[in-house]
C-alpha cells in the first residue's frame, strides 16, 4: 500500500507511548518501536506562525476546513471527495444565556456539515488520505455519527464501505448509512465487542481496517475545530480580525475521547505559535450509564477501568476509553476543566429545553453536553463572566426505511451462552457468529422473467445458507445491479425480454470488473450446439428447468461458492439431466410473507384465516395504503392482499406506486375489494393483479384454490 501525499509542513511523527520520533507517513499504523497505536503529528510550526499571525490572513481563502492547510496531515481536498466539510457558525445562545444568566455562551453548529455531524471532518481527511494510499474496500466500527459521514465520503471516493454498528444503534443511522451504499452490519454486542469483530472481519478477508479518529489522518481533523472556534471568536469580539481568540471553556459529550483530544490540539498549537493568550479549560461530560472516565478521574486515577455500557445515548457508549482518557486527564490536570457524568433522564430534558429555548435540534450526545453546561454552571465550576464553547456535535438525519428494500442490514448474533467458559469460549463464540455473517455477506442475483421461478429459487437458497438474493426481471436491470451490489454469482434465465441471458453473460463476461463472477444458467430454452458451446465455455452449467432437483441445484450453488452442502453429493456437472423431484417439497422453505392492506379489521382477519389454511405464512397488516407500501418495501412479501377502498390513498394508486418500483412491481397482488367495479376498472384489474375477488361475491373454496395456486 501506497503512502499518502503529505503536507510540507508536516515534519514528523510521534509515538505518544514511548517518544520515538518517526518519519511522517500518515497511513503508518503502530509505532515500529513499541507497537502502539497512539502517534501524533508534528509540524513546521515556526514557518507556519508567520503564516498565521491574525485569522484576517486567512479569510480569502475557502470557508471549509482545507482553509488551515498547513496545520492539516494533506495540503489540499480532493475535489472529487470533499462536500466542503468545515467552517460551520459560531452561533451565540443568547436564551440560553437569559435563561442562566451567564453571558457569552456559545455552540459551534456541526449540524450543518454535509452529514449533519462534526465526524465529516474526520471522514473527509481519512477518506481522502485512504483514497491516495489505493485503499479500495474498508472496514470500520462505529457507534452512529462516524457511520454516516465515512459512507458518505467513501461512496463519493469509490471505496466500499463495511459499517460494523452495536443493536442499539438507532435504525435511522443505519438506514442513512445504507442509503449512501455501505454495507451495514448489526452486531448483538457492546461497542468495544464490535471493534473486535470488526477487526476480525477485516482479518478473515484481508481488508483494510480504519482505526477512526485514532488514525492521524482522522485525529489532525478534529484540529480544525479549534482553529475554527478560535477564529470566530476573534471576529466576534474584534471584527478588525486581528486576534485569535480561544475562550475559556471548551465542553463536548466524549465516548472515546478523541474528538476533544483533536480540538484541544488544535488550541494548544495556536498557543504553543504565540496567537493566543490561553489554552480553554475542558468539560468532558459522559452519559452516567457510561461514565468510566468520570470515575477514574474523580477517584484521582491514572487509568480508567473498562465498564459495559448501560446508556440509551448509544453514540457514547465506548466502554473503554483506553489511553484517551489519561491524555484528556492530563489537559485537565494542566489547564483546568472538569469531567461529569449526566443521567440519561436529564439529557433527554436538556434535548427538549435546548430546542425550545435555543431553537436548536440536536442529537442526544449534544444534549449531554448540554445539561453538562448547566450543571457546570449551577455548581460555580464555570466562573461568571468566563466564556464557553459547546461542540453541538450532530443531528440526527431520519433516513426513510422504505427506500432501501428489505436487505440493507447484515445482523452478527453473538451466543453468549459460553461466557461463563472464560475467554476460549467466547472467542468461539464470535467466530461461529463470523461464519454466520460470511454467509450473510455473499450475494446473489436471480435473472428470470417468470417471477414465481425467481421467488423459488430465492426461498430455496435462503433456507439453507444466510444468503442474500436479489432478483432482476431481465438482463438491462440485472446490469444495474451487478454495479450496486457486486454479486458472488448470478444465476440466469436465458430467454428474457430486453437483453436476454446470451446478452447478459456477453456484458459480464467482456467486463473485467465483472469477468470473474460465476454463471449458473437455469433455463426452459432448447439449445443448440453452438449455444451450448457457448454456454461450456463462459458458465459454471446449465439446468434445464423441470429435469432436475432443486435441492441438488442448491448443493451445486453452495459448492460453486466454496462453501459446505449439509449433505454431499455427486459431481453435478457430470450429470446436466437429472430425476425430477417435486420442485417445494424437497427442501423446508422459510415462512412465507403475505401483506394484507384493508382498512376493515374483520376482513384483514378473515383473509388471515383463510390463507392460514393452506400453510405456514408470516402475516403483516396494513390499514392505509402508505402503511402498506411501507410495510412491503421493508418486507418484500410474496403475495399482497389488496383493498381498493382506503382512507389516504385507493389501491389504485398502490399498485401504480409498487409498478415504478424494480423489485417490487412482479409481487403478486390480489385485490379483495367490496367496492363495485365497472367494466373499465375490472379490465385494469386483470391486467395488473394476479386475482380480483369481490368481496361480497366470493366464494371460499375458490378463494383458496387461488391463493394456494399463486403462492406455491
Amino acid at each position: 500500500m501506497s503512502s499518502s501525499t503529505s503536507s510540507p509542513y508536516l515534519t514528523h511523527l510521534v509515538c505518544l507511548e514511548c517518544g520515538e520520533q518517526l518519519l511522517p507517513d500518515i497511513m503508518m499504523n503502530a509505532c515500529p518501536h513499541c507497537g502502539s497505536g497512539w502517534l501524533d503529528a508534528r509540524y513546521d510550526y515556526a514557518s507556519i506562525a508567520a503564516l498565521w499571525k491574525t485569522p484576517r490572513q486567512l479569510a480569502d481563502r475557502p470557508p471549509t476546513l482545507w482553509r488551515y492547510a498547513e496545520l492539516l496531515p494533506i495540503p489540499a481536498p480532493d475535489p472529487e471527495i470533499t462536500l466542503d466539510e468545515g467552517g460551520t457558525p459560531l452561533l451565540r445562545l443568547y436564551q440560553l444565556e437569559r435563561l442562566y444568566n451567564h453571558p457569552h455562551l456559545y455552540v459551534k453548529d456541526e449540524r450543518q456539515g454535509p452529514t449533519s455531524s462534526f465526524k465529516d471532518r474526520q471522514a473527509a481527511l481519512a477518506v481522502t488520505a485512504l483514497k491516495q494510499a489505493g485503499v479500495t474496500e474498508l472496514v470500520l466500527a462505529s457507534t452512529g455519527n462516524a457511520s454516516a459521514a465515512y459512507a458518505a465520503y467513501c461512496a463519493r471516493a469509490g471505496i466500499k464501505l463495511w459499517l460494523f454498528l452495536t443493536s442499539l444503534v438507532p435504525g435511522e443511522k443505519m438506514r442513512e448509512a445504507a442509503l449512501y451504499g455501505a454495507e451495514v452490519v448489526r452486531v448483538s454486542g457492546t461497542y468495544d465487542e464490535t471493534k473486535q469483530v470488526a477487526a476480525e472481519f477485516a482479518k478473515r478477508r484481508g481488508i483494510h481496517l480504519d482505526r477512526g479518529a485514532k488514525a492521524v489522518p482522522g485525529k489532525e481533523s478534529m484540529k480544525t475545530l479549534g482553529y475554527e472556534i478560535a477564529a470566530s471568536l476573534g471576529l466576534q469580539l474584534d471584527p478588525s480580525g486581528e486576534h485569535w481568540i480561544a475562550p475559556d471553556w471548551y465542553i463536548q459529550a466524549v465516548s472515546g475521547g478523541i474528538g476533544p483530544l483533536g480540538a484541544l490540539k488544535g488550541f494548544q498549537e495556536l498557543y504553543d505559535m504565540g496567537l493566543t493568550d490561553k489554552v480553554p479549560k475542558l468539560g468532558a461530560i459522559q452519559a452516567a450509564g457510561c461514565a468510566p472516565m468520570v470515575h477514574a478521574f474523580a477517584a484521582g486515577r491514572e487509568t480508567a477501568d473498562p465498564v459495559v455500557p448501560q446508556t440509551l445515548i448509544t453514540v457514547l457508549a465506548t466502554g473503554d476509553p483506553g489511553l484517551s482518557y489519561a491524555q484528556l486527564r492530563g489537559h485537565v490536570m494542566q489547564w483546568g476543566g472538569a469531567m461529569i457524568a449526566i443521567e440519561d433522564g436529564d439529557t433527554f430534558a436538556a434535548m427538549r429545553r435546548t430546542a425550545s429555548k435555543a431553537g436548536l435540534s440536536v442529537e442526544p450526545a449534544t444534549a449531554v453536553a448540554f445539561a453538562g453546561l448547566e450543571k457546570l454552571l449551577t455548581s460555580g465550576q464555570i466562573a461568571p463572566g468566563e466564556t464557553v464553547v459547546i461542540n453541538g456535535s450532530g443531528h440526527t438525519f431520519p433516513a426513510e426505511s422504505h427506500i432501501l428494500g428489505d436487505q440493507y442490514l447484515l445482523n452478527l448474533e453473538y451466543d453468549r451462552s459460553g461466557e461463563n467458559g472464560g475467554s476460549r469460549r467466547q472467542v468461539e463464540g464470535w467466530s461461529a457468529a463470523l461464519e454466520t455473517l460470511d454467509e450473510q455477506v455473499t450475494t446473489i442475483l436471480v435473472v428470470d422473467d417468470n417471477p414465481n421461478d425467481r421467488r423459488l429459487i430465492r426461498r430455496l437458497l435462503q433456507a439453507r445458507k444466510h444468503y442474500r438474493v436479489f432478483e432482476a426481471r431481465d438482463g438491462r436491470e440485472a446490469i444495474k445491479l451487478l454495479y450496486d451490489h457486486r454479486p458472488d454469482l448470478v444465476v440466469a434465465d436465458l430467454t428474457m425480454p430486453e437483453l436476454d441471458g446470451f446478452g447478459l453473460i456477453d456484458y459480464l463476461k467482456s467486463n473485467p470488473d465483472l469477468a470473474s463472477i460465476p454463471v449458473v444458467v437455469v433455463s426452459a430454452k432448447t439449445l443448440t450446439a453452438q449455444d451450448k458451446s457457448m454456454l461450456a465455455s463462459m458458465t459454471e452449467s446449465v439446468w434445464t428447468k423441470g429435469d432436475f432437483s432443486t435441492r441438488r441445484l442448491v448443493d451445486h450453488i453452495v459448492e460453486t461458492l466454496g462453501d459446505e452442502v449439509e449433505i454431499p453429493t455427486e459431481d453435478v456437472r457430470s450429470q446436466p439431466k437429472m430425476t425430477p423431484l417435486p420442485e417445494v417439497g424437497d427442501a423446508p422453505l422459510a415462512p412465507r410473507t403475505v401483506v394484507i392492506i384493508d382498512d376493515h379489521e374483520p376482513d384483514r382477519r378473515y383473509v388471515h384465516r383463510i390463507i392460514n389454511q393452506i400453510g405456514t405464512f408470516t402475516f403483516v397488516e396494513a390499514a392505509s395504503g402508505r402503511e402498506g407500501l411501507k410495510v412491503i418495501h421493508e418486507r418484500h412479501p410474496d403475495l399482497i392482499v389488496l383493498d381498493l377502498l382506503l382512507p389516504d390513498m385507493d389501491g389504485f394508486a398502490v399498485m401504480e406506486a409498487l409498478a415504478h418500483e424494480p423489485t417490487l412491481g412482479d409481487i403478486p397482488i390480489v385485490i379483495h375489494t367490496g367496492k363495485t367495479l365497472s367494466a373499465a376498472e375490472r379490465e385494469q384489474l386483470e391486467q395488473q393483479a394476479a386475482l380480483v375477488v369481490e368481496k361480497s361475491a366470493q366464494h371460499r373454496r375458490e378463494f383458496i384454490s387461488s391463493i394456494t395456486h399463486l403462492l406455491m
